[in-house]
């Protein structure tokens, strides 16, 4: 099943920020390959935390099973257990364990550069996330007649990448010139943009600066065992019913009507 992945030092927050602790961590991640539980993969890569990775496969609906619920009642990837302490959603994860290790975040709770870390994560968390998402579904799933939906959720996601990209015309990385969790955030999905946008090579012509941004962030180790990692289990890959079942339900209210 799962097995311990990196031996290292921990930051402990009871003690003082610069106290090293060596110890291996239990730190529980549950995870799939899909775009949100890679931003995870990629900060504990960067951070070199001890991790025991625990797959998920909602193809075979393993994120409804009563154990997992427990972790998350939310039926979705990833979440973390740290002890006590269980955090689900990728962009609160990733937020907790900055904060918890005091790297890639702004600290002060008081500073512009943590109002804009806020705001840049919330965007990426209620815009660029869903709307990438349902910009999926709708191209590539959804039955017709869908034209209606998928206009509505292409323009949303274009219109929300569109301003990112603006964005890193005039900034290097997504807080300045510091590396952050806010970039992390947008590399699980940045890495799918041609797939997201159903526009294939040419999505980099329109977006050279998401592309900039990318290739930085992909040149970097971390970024390299982050991809690595989704290939250690065989998720179920098939989209058969089973699958559909699992990773649709709601699909299940149709065949009542």
């Amino acid at each position: 099943m799962a097995d311990l992945v990196r031996k290292g030092n921990r930051y402990n927050p009871l003690r003082s920020p610069n106290h090293i602790e060596s110890a291996i961590t239990m730190l529980k991640f549950y995870y799939n390959a899909a775009p949100n539980p890679m931003k995870l993969a990629l900060l504990l890569e960067e951070l070199g935390l001890p991790y025991e990775p625990v797959p998920v496969d909602t193809r075979k609906g393993e994120q409804f099973s009563a154990e997992y619920l427990k972790v998350n009642p939310n039926g979705k990837v990833p979440a973390i257990v740290d002890g006590d302490v269980r955090v689900f959603d990728s962009n609160a994860i990733l937020l907790y364990l900055a904060d918890r290790e005091r790297r890639f975040v702004p600290l002060d709770a008081n500073s512009a550069a943590r109002g804009g870390m806020l705001s840049w994560l919330m965007f990426i968390a209620s815009g660029i996330g869903p709307f990438s998402g349902q910009s999926v579904h709708f191209r590539n799933v959804a039955p017709e007649p869908k034209d209606y939906a998928l206009n509505r959720y292409d323009f949303e996601a274009h219109r929300h990448w569109k301003i990112i990209e603006d964005h890193l015309a005039t900034s290097h990385y997504m807080l300045g010139k510091d590396y952050s969790i806010v970039d992390m955030a947008y590399w699980g999905w940045a890495r799918l943009l041609p797939y997201v946008l159903g526009t294939g090579d040419a999505t980099w012509s329109t977006y050279p600066q998401i592309k900039r941004l990318l290739d930085e962030i992909n040149a970097r180790p971390a970024a390299a065992r982050a991809e690595l990692f989704k290939t250690r289990h065989a998720f179920k890959t098939e989209t058969d019913d089973e699958a559909k079942r699992f990773m649709f339900p709601q699909n299940e209210r149709l065949k009542k009507k």
